[in-house]
């Protein structure tokens, strides 16, 4: 499944975060590049990579070997809330109901 997220932080920053993020979830890095990240595990592949995009912002773009709404994309989209946090520290994640 394929997932993308804009943001204000340096591309460097959000592989920082991934860095930190994912090994707590399970995933282990196994290739390391200037732009992406690889991390595999009990729960699936991940292939992350963060490139300079239009101006100010950073295009992060999150790419899994699992199909439909799994573990491994839940986490994925609990990694760009991260990222969302570190752009904007003061945003308050709430329910929409």
């Amino acid at each position: 499944m394929k997932h993308f997220h804009r943001t204000s932080i340096s591309p460097d920053a959000a592989l920082a975060l991934a860095d930190a993020f994912f090994p707590g979830v399970g995933l282990a890095a196994t290739a390391s590049a200037a732009r992406s990240r690889t991390f595999s595990g009990a729960i699936g592949t991940l292939t992350l990579t963060a490139r300079p995009e239009g101006g100010h912002y950073t295009f992060v773009e999150a790419h899994t070997d699992q199909m439909g709404e799994s573990r491994l994309d839940r986490n994925v989209k609990k990694y760009f809330v991260e990222v969302h946090r570190a752009a904007d520290p003061r945003h308050q994640i709430e329910a929409a109901y």
